[in-house]
This record gives structure tokens, C-alpha cells and sequence, in this order.
């Protein structure tokens, strides 16, 4: 009798590359009952986090599911010369209800594999932060045609925060780096993978 694996709910970075195999997938995913959003967004990988993901690009579609069973098949079927992403939600740190669109999301990775009180003690930091509307704790699969030349140690401890503002992408992105900031000064090495800009909202 075959192991029954859990799915999970989380978020999926596609690279859209104007090309077949991307319009496939965005059409795929504005029709799915698997995807609850889905948007158009620029990704800016850190410094800390590009030698490991070479292949990485410019634009993505980043949608958030309910199934991360269904995004296996789906990016397996539209698997592409660029990486995709997958973080696939262990832990929802807290959801507050906000009548705002989120413009950005803020992808990090924690280096020492916190524990259980660490991961609570970042989440009591990151509720007093009144842009920051959900923050998740999970862990990260890759897609690519291209095997990466480095294997990423850090596949375990990925956080992930949704943000809203009507601010700029730039003064969001200068918020979240605050944020990391107070975390990393509490002894909380919290290390920024990705940056998602989000330019429009596909469904």
C-alpha cells in the first residue's frame, strides 16, 4: 500500500518568458480551481541567494494554491530554461484581514534552521508590522530543465510575507529590508531570497 503524502497550500514563481510554454501556463492557472491569485510580477533575487539560482528571470507568474500536488504536475508538464519556485506553506504564522491588494511579496530563508520558539519569536516581530498582512514558514522545491550548479542548504527554513502598501515597490522593498534588519539584530538570521514586485493581478 503506497505512503499517503500530504498536500499543502503555498505560492509558485514561474518564469513567464513570453514564449509557449508560459502563455500555456498563465491560461492553466486563470481557469484553475487549484490557484486562488494569481499575478503578473518582477522577481530581484538578493546577493546572497543568485549563485545558487543561476538560472533565475526577470519576470514571473506568482500565483498562491491550494494544492501543491496539483503545481508538481503542472510545472512538470511546463517545465522551462529558467527556474520555478515553490513554497509550500508548513506553518501560517498569522493572516490578518485587510480590504488592501497585495503588491509585494518578500521570500526568506532562515541559515540556522530555527526552532519552534525562534519561528514564534520572528512571528511576534513580524504581526507588529502593520504593512505585513500573512506570514508563512514552509519549505522549497525547484523546477528546471537546467540542473543547478549548487545544491541550496536552506530548502527547509523558507518564510514567505505578503505585503500591502500604496506605496512604491522601491519603499516597500526598503520596509521589508527593515524588518530583516530588527529580526537579524534579535540573533533571528533571517536572509533575503527573493523579492516579488507584483505589477498586475491576473485573477
Amino acid at each position: 500500500m503506497s505512503k499517503l503524502e500530504l498536500s499543502y497550500s503555498g505560492y509558485v514563481c514561474a518564469p513567464y518568458l513570453h514564449n509557449h510554454e508560459s502563455i500555456e501556463l498563465k491560461d492553466l492557472w486563470i481557469k484553475s480551481k487549484n490557484i486562488e491569485k494569481l499575478f503578473f510580477a518582477t522577481g530581484t533575487f538578493s546577493s546572497d541567494s543568485k549563485p545558487y539560482f543561476a538560472e533565475s528571470s526577470n519576470h514571473y507568474l506568482v500565483a498562491k494554491f491550494k494544492d501543491n500536488h496539483e503545481i508538481a504536475k503542472d510545472l512538470t508538464k511546463y517545465n522551462q530554461d529558467k527556474i520555478s519556485f515553490v513554497f509550500d506553506i508548513k506553518d501560517d504564522l498569522f493572516q490578518l484581514e485587510t480590504s488592501d491588494e497585495t503588491n509585494f511579496i518578500s521570500v526568506y530563508y532562515l541559515e540556522y534552521g530555527e526552532s519552534d520558539e525562534d519561528i514564534r519569536e520572528i512571528a511576534s516581530l513580524l504581526i507588529h508590522r502593520d504593512k505585513i498582512d500573512v506570514a508563512s514558514f514552509g519549505r522549497m522545491d525547484t523546477y528546471c530543465n537546467i540542473p543547478s550548479k549548487f545544491t541550496f542548504p536552506y530548502t527547509e527554513n523558507i518564510l514567505v510575507l505578503e505585503v500591502s502598501s500604496e506605496k512604491s515597490h522601491q519603499s516597500v522593498k526598503k520596509y521589508c529590508d527593515q524588518t530583516r534588519k530588527d529580526a537579524n539584530r534579535k540573533g533571528l538570521t533571517m536572509t533575503s531570497l527573493v523579492s516579488l514586485s507584483i505589477l498586475e493581478s491576473l485573477k
